[in-house]
């Protein structure tokens, strides 16, 4: 049951549902979702740092740079944000925020290909 707790007082923030619906679509780093989000770094890192506490977040490190995706190995998770995400199709903030993943092909952080 915490688990489960833990779970939706993390999406009862705005910008964790927004990094969540990103990082569910490709794994990135913290200054690729400045890029897109608009956010400053430590406010973007202390969400992360949030989806951490929970375990929601897988990390790979890259030379320098933490790349971040959705743990796809805790069913009760990815079952009720697969629910969740598919059930908001019509979120113009969301749906934004993809079309913004979809058009950068390069960031600041990387400067090179997605």
């Amino acid at each position: 049951m915490k688990d489960l707790t833990a779970l939706f007082k993390v999406l009862s923030d705005e910008t964790r549902i927004r990094i969540i619906n990103l990082l569910s679509k490709k794994s990135l780093c913290v200054c690729e979702l400045v890029e897109i989000l608009e956010l400053s770094q430590p406010k973007i890192s202390k969400h992360i740092a949030k989806l951490r506490e929970i375990d929601i977040v897988d990390t790979k490190r890259d030379e320098q740079f933490i790349y971040y995706s959705i743990k796809t190995n805790n069913h009760l998770y990815l079952q009720l944000l697969t629910t969740i995400f598919t059930s908001i199709t019509d979120n113009e903030v969301l749906n934004d925020d993809l079309k913004k993943l979809d058009a950068k092909n390069t960031f600041k952080c990387s400067g090179g290909l997605l």
